[in-house]
């Protein structure tokens, strides 16, 4: 089935859907996945683990630089059985459930989300996912997308993937091509490597070059999703050369 067979755009605002234990198609949308990770879910599914972003990203990703039209991104890695199998799936569900990533969050919906330009209002459009295999739109629970999506937790998701789709949806040029390949990699610890990034803050003399309150720096220092939309801003700057951050 063709990723245009699969996804049929919502009509109206409602929509049958439930998954159970006990029904007969319980995870078998676990497998085979192509699943981008947004920075938001490699930070809710490290911190699950317990484990530094540097170890997550070997275990558990692949960074695919064919995905989008510059900046690479990272994929979550399937298991090498004969299903490929997501490696949180288990027999009772996902092991990770309460952080799992939003694609699968928000499944059996999926959100396409534009913004012009930054600072825009975001503009969505869902859309629903047909796999041949599910059972689930065979069930009686109604649901709107607004109960859908409160009920599943996404609004965190959508906040923070929002912020870095003003990133990664830019048309605002990298500039000079000898600069690219040192900006991606910055892109890419900031996106991903959210441990990386805070030694890269604390460890140097970024704070001497570039100005943040005090309680700012020690907000980041401790919390990951400020230290996140902190680095949201950094990109803005570092990439694009907008505004955001102030130098000294």
């Amino acid at each position: 089935m063709s990723e245009n067979e699969l996804l049929q755009l919502l009509q109206g605002n409602t929509f049958h859907f439930s998954c159970h234990k006990s029904i007969e198609c319980f995870t078998k949308c676990c497998a085979a996945l192509q699943l981008v990770l947004t920075p938001y879910d490699i930070m809710r599914m490290k911190t699950r683990l317990g484990i530094a972003s540097d170890l997550f990203l070997e275990t558990y990703t692949v960074t695919r630089i064919d995905r989008h039209p510059r900046f690479p991104m990272v994929l979550l890695k399937m298991t090498d059985d004969a299903a490929q199998t997501c490696p949180f799936v288990t027999s009772a569900g996902c092991a990770l459930y309460e952080d799992r990533p939003g694609a699968c969050r928000i499944y059996p919906l999926a959100r396409a989300a534009q913004r012009k330009s930054m600072g825009d209002e975001t503009k969505e459009t869902y859309f629903l996912v047909r796999e041949n295999h599910c059972r689930g739109f065979e069930e009686d629970h109604l649901w709107t997308v607004q109960s859908w999506m409160s009920d599943q937790g996404l609004t965190p998701y959508n906040t923070m993937n929002d912020q870095w789709l003003e990133i990664t949806c830019s048309p605002r040029s990298l500039g000079p091509v000898r600069e690219i390949p040192s900006k991606l990699q910055m892109f890419f610890m900031v996106s991903y490597n959210l441990d990386k990034f805070r030694r890269f803050l604390f460890g140097s003399r970024f704070f001497q070059r570039f100005y943040a309150p005090d309680d700012l720096q020690a907000q980041i220092e401790k919390d990951d999703v400020a230290l996140m939309g902190f680095g949201f801003e950094w990109l803005k700057f570092s990439l694009f050369g907008l505004p955001t951050i102030k130098i000294k």
